[in-house]
């Protein structure tokens, strides 16, 4: 377990970034375009864009006995949670980084005999309620040059909640990788509040990416003031273990991998201009620095006694996303899809907020890496599709994998100036084949999650469940595929009848 005094200390340096961020947020500076904040009346209308304008009236929906195309699966019963950014703008102002907008958590309930409701709530962290009463913005944000009025004390106060959900021991969590996970009532939605893992974590950032393993063991991870957090909650939602280690020059971890023997985090080279921080001529978010001329670190770590067993390096990249590992021996292969570091620090990456979509957005594409540690050597491959939001059968989390499912562009989508993913698609890792079902132009596509059929044992026997956007109706939905016949198009559909903000990362919970 963490020792109370090493957090301490590592909380005195936390706070110390806090009020450098309030100091440089204070004074009015001339800074990157990219990150000053927008002004609501400039957003476009472009169709694809609308679910980013955001629910801005922070105003809770919910809509029952949902309209169903096609025939639901009678074993489908459970909930989808999902989380993303909801709420974009206050007052006369708009954030400028799709990362900053407040929590939305949506519950898709599948009850059988072809019901299904949703549920979406705000999540009312300090910050949300505290610029709810004041109808405006008053904590700085992660990609966006917000004047500081309220004291910042710790990142919570800056907590947004929005990118990622997970149910452990029947508890709901709603992440953000900077705070504390944020505990909600899985049936209403309603917010409980920040929660520890033990008194001396308390504050201390918990990642929005933990992985389970089969037997229902939560691994996790948080970063903050050059250090890094491990944390090993059992099945039963109590935390096993905890470990503090040093992480210098990381200002951004976003996901990591688990194999059955080690943790393997990706550290890019980026660095924090604290200078430019301070001053308040960038965000965070246009603070940071990469650069090229050097590695990328992969940071193994021995899950036996989490210290760490071997740092390698690779060419320098950057990744927001895994989606599995696993080792043999002394060798560990995992996959992630790359992201081009120019087009996020750049501003490229949230040209969408302004209503525009830039045509010359480059490509994220799934890498294949290896890592021998006995002899240090690293080697990586890439697949030509266009991925993101890389997900395997749960069952197989940290083990050996056939079948990663992704959001997939294909055609012309690969080039035009339409904006997100209009395909599913399952990588066939063994056979080296794609099998994927097309949506057309008119749709956008999210996380789709693998979840397995009750009763089942093979790998990817199970539906794909996730949502989209109808772009023609402006409407959201959900679809349910038969994960082994992705191609034959869903099984069925379940609409809405408004859109919802795009999201980023959902959780399946199966029925009691």
């Amino acid at each position: 377990m963490l020792q109370r005094r090493q957090l301490m200390t590592a909380a005195l340096a936390q706070g110390a970034l806090g009020l450098a961020l309030k100091a440089g947020s204070a004074r009015a500076a001339s800074g990157p375009a990219h990150d000053a904040p927008l002004r609501s009346a400039a957003f476009g209308r472009n169709p694809w864009l609308q679910p980013l304008r955001g629910w801005n009236d922070g105003v809770d929906r919910l809509a029952e006995g949902l309209r169903v195309r096609g025939r639901l699966p009678s074993e489908l019963r459970g909930t989808l949670f999902r989380n993303g950014p909801g709420l974009l703008e206050r007052g006369a102002q708009r954030y400028a980084h799709w990362f900053d907008g407040d929590g939305l958590v949506q519950a898709w309930r599948f009850e059988g005999e072809g019901r299904v409701s949703h549920r979406a709530r705000f999540v009312q962290t300090r910050k949300f309620q505290l610029e709810q009463a004041a109808g405006e913005f008053h904590v700085p944000a992660f990609g966006t040059r917000i004047e500081a009025r309220a004291p910042l004390r710790s990142p919570d106060d800056m907590n947004t909640a929005n990118t990622s959900v997970a149910v452990q021991a029947g508890r709901l969590y709603a992440l953000w990788e900077g705070g504390s996970a944020t505990e909600l009532d899985p049936i209403t939605l309603g917010t409980l509040g920040p929660h520890a893992w033990a008194p001396e974590l308390a504050g201390v950032p918990f990642s929005a990416h933990p992985k389970r393993e089969p037997d229902g063991t939560l691994w996790n991870f948080g970063t903050f003031a050059g250090k890094l957090v491990l944390y090993q909650i059992g099945a039963d939602g109590r935390l096993q273990r905890s470990q503090l280690l040093p992480l210098p020059g990381a200002p951004m971890l976003h996901d990591f991998v688990l194999t059955e023997r080690f943790i393997v985090l990706l550290l890019p080279p980026l660095s924090l201009d604290m200078a430019a921080l301070r001053s308040g001529r960038s965000s965070f978010a246009g603070a940071m620095r990469f650069d090229a001329q050097q590695a990328t670190r992969a940071l193994v770590i021995d899950k036996a006694t989490l210290q760490p067993r071997r740092t390698l390096e690779l060419p320098a990249q950057l990744m927001f996303h895994f989606g599995n590992g696993w080792d043999r021996g002394e060798q560990i292969d995992l996959d992630f899809v790359s992201t081009d570091p120019e087009e996020f620090l750049s501003g490229v990456f949230n040209s969408m907020l302004g209503g525009e979509r830039d045509a010359s957005r480059s490509i994220p594409r799934l890498q294949f890496l290896r890592l021998d540690l006995a002899s240090g050597r690293v080697t990586q491959h890439e697949r030509p599709e266009g991925v993101e939001f890389p997900q395997v059968d749960p069952r197989v989390v940290g083990r050996r994998h056939r079948y990663l499912y992704c959001p997939a562009l294909r055609g012309d989508a690969l080039n035009d100036a339409r904006w997100g993913f209009q395909a599913v698609q399952r990588l066939d890792l063994r056979r080296d084949r794609v099998e994927a079902f097309d949506f057309g132009a008119s749709v956008v596509v999210e996380e789709h999650l693998l979840v397995p059929r009750p009763g089942s044992s093979r790998e990817g026997q199970g539906w794909l469940i996730g949502t989209g956007f109808d772009v023609r109706r402006q409407r959201s939905f959900a679809a349910v595929f038969d994960a082994e016949a992705i191609s034959a198009g869903p099984l069925a559909t379940v609409e809405l009848p408004f859109w919802v903000p795009y999201g980023f990362h959902g959780h399946f919970a199966p029925a009691a």
